[in-house]
Order: C-alpha cells, then sequence, then structure tokens
C-alpha cells in the first residue's frame, strides 16, 4: 500500500532532488547528504520544553473515553483512544497550542513547527510492534524513552513488560495531555476483560478491535475509521497506580527536551530508545542525532521505525543513514525491510566500538 503524508509545509522545506530516490538508490550519497545542510527549518520559535505531571484526579480524563485495542501476537493488549472519536471531539478540549483547531482548518498531518503529527498512529510503529513480538523482546530492569511518542504506544508496551522508567516525549503539550497520558492511564486500568474469550481471540498478530463484541479487525486505517463505535472506558482511581508512577511526560523540541533531561542530578542514560517516524525532515537531523547520542546508554539501544522516504517533506532511511555515517559515532544495522508499497523499514543503532571507527 503507498503511502504519503499530508502536509502543510513551507515549500522551500522540499528539495526537488530528495524526491528523486534514484539518486539515492544510485548511491551518490554525498548530493544526498547536502540536503540536511540546506533545508530551511521551521519558522515557528522553538517549542521550550516542560514536564507534564499526571494530574491528581485522573478520571476526567477516561469519563466516557472510547478506545481501541491492539494485539499483535504475544504480547500484552495494548489500549489507546479512538482517532476518529478523538477528532471528532477535537474542539471539546483543552489546547493551549490550538493544534486541533488549525489540523483541522487546514487538513494537515503536519504543520511544521507547530504540530508534528503526534495525533495519529503511524504505520511505522506497527513495525516495531511486530518485530518486537517475534524478537520476545523484554524490558524488566530497563530505562526507555519513546521519542516522538504521539500515543505512546512503544513506551507503554515497554511499561506493561518490567521496564523500571518510561519517559514520553512529543513535541506538543496537547499531544502529551490529551492523548499520549489517557493512553498511559488506560493501561493502567484494571481490566475485566483482559481474561476474556474475546481478548483470547484477538491474540493475533496485527488485530485492532473494540474491548466488547466487536469484529476483529486488521491494523489498517482505513478499517479503524470504518468501525462501528467502540465502547466507552470507566475511569478508577489510577493516581497512585504503580505503572504510572515509573512514567514522566514531556513536550517541546528536542535541543530544549534533551537539556532539561540532563539537568537531572544523575544526568538520565536510556538503555532504549525507541522512536518511529521522526526522520521525516532533515532539519531535524543534527538535534536528533546529538539527542540519542547524550541521552543512550553506553550499551543502548536505539530502535527506529521509518520509511525509505517521505514524500513532499524531503526526508527519509537513506539520507539519515548517510547522516549517520558522517557523524561516525552509531552503527547502524537493518532489522527488518518491508518490501511493498513504500518501502518501511526498523532499524537499529548503538555505539560503535573504538575499532569499528
Amino acid at each position: 500500500m503507498s503511502f504519503c503524508f499530508n502536509f502543510d509545509l513551507p515549500a522551500q522545506t522540499t528539495n526537488p532532488e530528495d524526491v528523486d530516490g534514484n539518486k539515492l538508490q544510485n548511491g551518490k550519497k554525498d548530493e544526498a547528504a547536502k540536503s540536511t545542510e540546506g533545508n530551511t527549518k521551521p519558522t515557528e520559535p522553538v517549542k521550550e520544553a516542560k514536564e507534564h505531571l499526571p494530574p491528581s484526579d485522573p478520571q476526567f480524563l477516561l469519563d466516557d473515553a472510547v478506545f481501541e485495542t491492539v494485539t499483535i501476537g504475544t504480547l500484552p493488549p495494548l489500549r489507546f483512544l479512538n482517532e476518529t472519536v478523538f477528532e471528532k471531539t477535537a474542539l471539546e478540549r483543552e489546547d493551549g497550542e490550538k493544534i486541533l483547531s488549525r489540523t483541522a482548518e487546514q487538513r494537515s498531518d503536519l504543520i511544521s513547527g507547530v504540530y508534528e503529527g503526534g495525533l495519529k498512529v503511524w504505520e511505522c510503529t506497527y513495525d516495531l510492534l511486530e518485530l518486537i513480538e517475534k524478537d520476545g523482546e523484554t524490558f524488566g530492569g530497563k530505562a526507555v524513552l519513546d521519542l516522538g511518542c504521539g500515543a505512546g504506544l512503544l513506551g507503554i508496551l515497554a511499561l506493561k513488560r518490567g521496564a523500571t522508567q518510561v519517559h514520553f516525549q512529543d513535541y506538543n503539550s496537547t499531544v502529551i495531555e490529551q492523548l499520549t497520558v489517557p493512553n498511559v492511564m488506560l493501561n493502567c486500568q484494571e481490566d475485566d476483560e483482559v481474561d476474556s474469550e474475546d481478548d483470547k481471540e484477538g491474540s493475533g498478530k496485527g488485530n485492532i478491535e473494540g474491548e466488547v463484541g466487536c469484529k476483529k479487525k486488521t491494523k489498517t486505517k482505513e478499517d479503524v475509521k470504518e468501525s462501528s463505535p467502540l465502547p466507552k472506558k470507566r475511569a478508577v482511581d489510577l493516581s497512585q497506580h504503580p505503572l504510572l508512577t515509573k512514567c514522566h511526560f514531556f513536550s517541546g523540541d528536542w535541543s530544549t527536551f534533551l537539556a532539561l533531561v540532563l539537568k537531572t542530578d544523575p544526568p538520565t542514560k536510556f538503555d532504549i530508545i525507541f522512536t518511529s517516524e521522526t526522520i521525516y525532515n532533515t532539519a531535524y537531523y543534527p538535534v536528533l542525532h546529538e539527542t540519542l547520542q547524550k541521552l543512550l546508554a553506553p550499551h543502548g539501544l536505539v530502535y527506529l521505525a521509518t520509511k525509505s522516504h517521505y514524500f513532499g517533506v524531503g526526508g527519509g532511511l537513506h539520507l539519515f543513514e548517510t547522516f549517520v555515517e558522517q557523524k561516525g559515532v552509531f552503527s547502524l544495522d537493518h532489522l527488518w525491510d518491508g518490501e511493498e508499497g513504500l518501502q518501511r523499514h526498523v532499524v537499529v543503532l548503538r555505539f560503535k566500538k573504538p575499532k569499528d571507527t
């Protein structure tokens, strides 16, 4: 299935040469690398990072919440707010950034420097979840960062599989407050139906389903949007839930987020960093690389899920690989490469050993 973003970006952010994937395929990496230098950065001011504390009375966030569950193989069920219902109720939600109204008005999945796409669960997130399920990855005793978290499914999985702490970061505070935090709380809630027959039958790979009696669906956006209304979630007291106490939530630009995290004493280092669909704009590569370099533990791993190319924006895996190679800090290995439609990939980054440099 082909895929491209519906982005609202300044015209100069897209270099026509970036769209010609043949140049990258032919190995002209020097030309490709130049685009990371000339790409125009967002005109909006840098969004200062801040930490978001879960509300002392979180019940109101989940009152009448309509949610979905994704079940992939043996992974624990992951619950998240229904995207279609969220969009339809956007104007009823608190939104100091005004991104909900602006994205609706402009019909855009991204407004550079204003809204960075966190309200959607993008395809590559599911690719990474499936790879984790296949490899049997667990996170016991590990510190995990979900960078550019959006709905937070990757961090939530780590939380449910034993991580000692999980940091969730997204560019937009509205995403963190109205989507990420509620999703984490949904998964903290005790669910009387976890052991029901519907859940047992729903353990097939890549199913998205309603929690009660809904037809099980494959993980496609079209199917989710066509599904009948999903059940509402009754909130319970989550303020002292042990899983929630392991979480930290941040919004803001990566550069200011990095500075904020490094202020802790001692600075937090992460054993695992997840980042999905975050390399669409080459202007962000320097600060992303710096963030990964300074926050990854010495023997840590960065799992990156991405597309080969993001049409209309110019970034993609080929350009990012070139950038990483030039920096000489990380090795990058392909874990999974999809061949259908616009190619998708899952790669892993780790610090180079002295003999590799």
